[in-house]
């Protein structure tokens, strides 16, 4: 048998491969962040395709967190019934869901909705909206954020949470040069410009306790000039492991900007599949929790080489899943073909038009 249909486990979670389905903004929850019917359907599906592990796409810890619309929210208890329902929906397929928690920071929707944005530091081409650089106050208003927002997702059933702390997102500016001009305890150094992760793992772990999953996604690189580099991110990375934190989701790049996306299109051939697979080398060198890799995985022979190789113990795919949510169910019945994502990008349309995120591609083909 495959490596990759081999049980894993994560802080006493147990899964049944080592397939990841990684974070996806699907655009279907409703205008509060509230869990909707059809937002369930889709884990559920995931669940019955074979899905080792599904993490939900990034819900906003805070009102001033969203960075999306109909984005998934996690902020306050009145939507704990509805995340109750979508952690029972994959539980009752067999599957294991963790739920993402997310601030989206200068990257949220605060201006559009009246909301001052939360700034890391006053750099240029931030818009005149903003509240001004956070406060050491500000900052343990967030940190506390996410552990209340661990607390109600531990309430609601998931298997353990995810700290999304990649693409440019308000963890994610902590870390990158780019955003992180401070020059307080949260500023400078790897280890200063780390401090609120590090906070946010100490609260947490009082919130929901040692014995709950807590995995964190990190960038290995911004890809941006004066971003974040591979060596600080390494180091960053082995403060969180001996903070506290239970295996490291490594991805790359910055969103909202015209600096390398984190989702690249055009993966055609396998030497374009796995594009961080290098930085991942330099990860597993250094540190020993588990290591979850996403980036342009679409091959079965390439998943199963990152494993056995010992480049990451398990495997992450986004954009395969949205157009096969089956897929590796018909990897493990034989089927080795590639995934059909062509990696168009088209995917997300969808769910800025309010449709939700589908593969358009897909729908184009069955016409």
């Amino acid at each position: 048998m495959s490596k990759l249909f081999e049980t894993g486990s994560i802080n006493g979670l147990e899964m049944s491969n080592r397939f990841v389905r990684s974070a996806t903004w699907e655009g279907m929850a409703a205008e509060d962040g509230s869990v909707t019917p059809k937002l369930i359907g889709v884990m559920r599906e995931l669940a019955r395709g074979g899905v080792g592990l599904i993490i939900s796409s990034h819900a906003y810890v805070r009102p001033d967190g969203q960075a999306s619309s109909r984005q998934l929210g996690v902020y306050r208890d009145e939507l704990i019934p509805g995340l109750r329902k979508m952690a029972d929906a994959v539980h009752e397929c067999g599957g294991r869901i963790v739920l993402q928690l997310a601030h989206g920071g200068c990257l949220a929707l605060g201006p559009a909705l009246g909301r001052p944005l939360a700034v890391v530091s006053d750099v240029d081409g931030l818009p005149a909206s903003s509240g001004g650089e956070m406060t050491a106050r500000d900052i343990g208003d967030v940190v506390a954020a996410f552990a209340d927002a661990a607390r109600r997702a531990r309430s609601a059933g998931f298997d353990g949470v995810q700290i999304h702390s990649a693409h440019g997102y308000l963890l994610s500016q902590f870390l990158s040069p780019i955003y992180n001009r401070r020059r307080d305890d949260y500023g400078g150094s790897v280890r200063n410009r780390a401090r609120v992760h590090l906070e946010v793992c100490r609260a947490v772990r009082q919130a929901v306790g040692t014995d709950y999953p807590l995995l964190i996604k990190l960038n290995c690189r911004d890809f941006a000039d004066n971003g974040l580099t591979l060596e600080d991110s390494v180091q960053v990375g082995k403060l969180l492991a001996d903070a506290g934190f239970d295996a490291i989701e490594l991805s790359g790049g910055l969103a909202g900007s015209m600096r390398l996306s984190p989702s690249r299109s055009g993966i055609n051939t396998v030497r374009k599949e796995a594009y961080f697979k290098e930085e991942a080398r330099a990860f597993k060198k250094e540190i020993g929790i588990p290591l979850i890799l996403v980036g342009g995985i679409r091959s079965f022979e390439t998943a199963e080489l990152l494993v056995e190789d010992d480049t990451a113990d398990y495997i992450s795919m986004s954009r395969p899943l949205i157009r096969e949510p089956g897929l590796v169910s018909r990897w493990k019945s034989g089927d080795h073909g590639k995934s059909e994502c062509t990696s168009d990008n088209r995917c997300f349309r969808p769910g800025f038009d309010g449709d939700g995120v589908y593969c358009v591609t897909l729908e184009r083909e069955r016409k």
